[in-house]
């Protein structure tokens, strides 16, 4: 079964048992996510919910690890990131947009598109610490919805960038501005999020 899903701040999907919620950012992760769902179909049904934006949203290069559920959109220019920032759905631009400022900063920044939680946590223990490296501490989570399913992500140095509560009525652009989800709020958690690790190293050292 496929059903719409709406997304909510007053509970997240996710925690609905046997649930795979799937949140593309464009067009080509929308249709690596069908082809997906149907390949599942066939040998292992489980109902999904397909999170779809009305926003227009940048349309990125194919890739087909976005049917493992979590892959590397965009690379850091540094061979070990600094920072990673993870995204799903129409978040995924913000995240893209913030790692331009601040890969500007010399801060080797690498984005995360995960339209399906649910999928990336099937993979291998190998391919999900390619696409998050343990050395990789300073992470950033950002979805318009609350921030329960990311937590484990991001861990104690991490920031996630979400919404704890009810909406408003509003064009997307002013309530994205008031709730924070703009590339600069999101570059900042980055840095807060490297001061965190450089504290913790500090602690624990």
């Amino acid at each position: 079964m496929v059903s719409p899903c709406r997304r909510s701040a007053s509970a997240d999907p996710r925690a609905i048992p046997g649930l795979n919620i799937v949140r593309p950012a464009d067009a080509n992760e929308t249709a690596a996510a069908w082809a997906e769902i149907l390949r599942r179909h066939a040998t292992d049904p489980a109902p999904h919910g397909l999170a779809l934006t009305r926003q227009g949203v940048p349309t990125y290069a194919p890739n087909p690890d976005a049917a493992k559920g979590g892959y590397v959109l965009k690379e850091s220019s540094k061979e070990t990131p600094d920072v990673a920032l993870i995204a799903t759905g129409s978040e995924v631009q913000l995240a893209v947009a913030a790692r331009e400022q601040l890969e500007a900063e010399g801060i080797g920044t690498r984005v995360v598109s995960m339209p399906s939680v649910e999928w990336f946590e099937q993979q291998s223990r190998a391919y999900r610490d390619s696409v998050l490296p343990p050395s990789v501490r300073a992470r950033v989570a950002v979805e318009a919805g609350i921030g329960l399913t990311w937590y484990r992500f991001v861990g104690d140095a991490g920031r996630i960038v979400s919404l704890e509560h009810f909406g408003a009525s509003a064009d997307a652009k002013t309530l994205f501005a008031a709730y924070g989800f703009t590339p600069e709020n999101v570059a900042a958690a980055a840095r807060a999020a490297l001061n965190s690790t450089t504290g913790l190293a500090a602690t624990r050292s």
